[in-house]
């Protein structure tokens, strides 16, 4: 089942009450999860109004730049967490959140080397695995088990698309269905088996 993201958007501050993000003064992303009380699940994206009003006025699908990178980046990883989520719960499938985590990395690095090719004339854009994966910094106040989370997924992510590039791109072209269905494999793939073949 496809659902759309802006159905579940919300952009009151206030939604954040009671999740872990709560404290947080500058969050501009969360995803929202709740069991209701015949068991079902109630999914919410949550995404910061001046988020949204930086990235309406440097839209990143015109042109991608390093000035709009973060935000786009941001908002790439809230859809992304919503997308895999309700995907998986759609099937009855358990998600966790390492998984969700590297999910999003790959999908930030995926859609990002789409956008870009697609912006300069069909190249491959080799310079987005350096971007995204080699600078980088993490937020000085996440919880030890929350730092462990992301730099684990941040280094799977990282290797397993640096073999992507390995494997279906030469000489600036690359081999795009085969690429694609590499991607949709690795999307299907369970916490531990996703694990497992991002490092392979």
């Amino acid at each position: 089942m496809n659902y759309d993201v802006y159905d579940f958007l919300v952009t009151d501050r206030r939604s954040l009450q009671g999740t872990a993000a709560a404290g947080a003064r500058d969050v501009e992303e969360e995803l929202l999860l709740a069991e209701a009380h015949d068991g079902a699940a109630g999914v919410a994206l949550y995404l910061d109004p001046s988020l949204l009003r930086r990235l309406e006025g440097a839209d990143p699908v015109g042109a991608l730049t390093e000035e709009n990178l973060a935000d786009y980046c941001t908002a790439l990883e809230g859809v992304s967490h919503f997308v895999y989520t309700t995907w998986r719960l759609d099937r009855d499938l358990p998600v966790s959140l390492l998984e969700l985590e590297t999910q999003a990395e790959v999908d930030k690095y995926a859609v990002t080397v789409f956008l870009l090719a697609n912006q300069q004339g069909g190249g491959y854009p080799s310079q987005v695995h350096a971007r995204l994966f080699d600078r980088v910094s993490f937020d000085v106040r996440l919880e030890p088990d929350q730092y462990h989370r992301y730099r684990t997924a941040h280094r799977c992510a990282a290797h397993y698309c640096r073999r992507l590039e390995h494997r279906f791109v030469s000489r600036g072209q690359a081999r795009i269905e085969a690429l694609v269905r590499e991607l949709r494999r690795f999307y299907r793939l369970g916490s531990t088996a996703k694990m497992r073949h991002a490092l392979a």
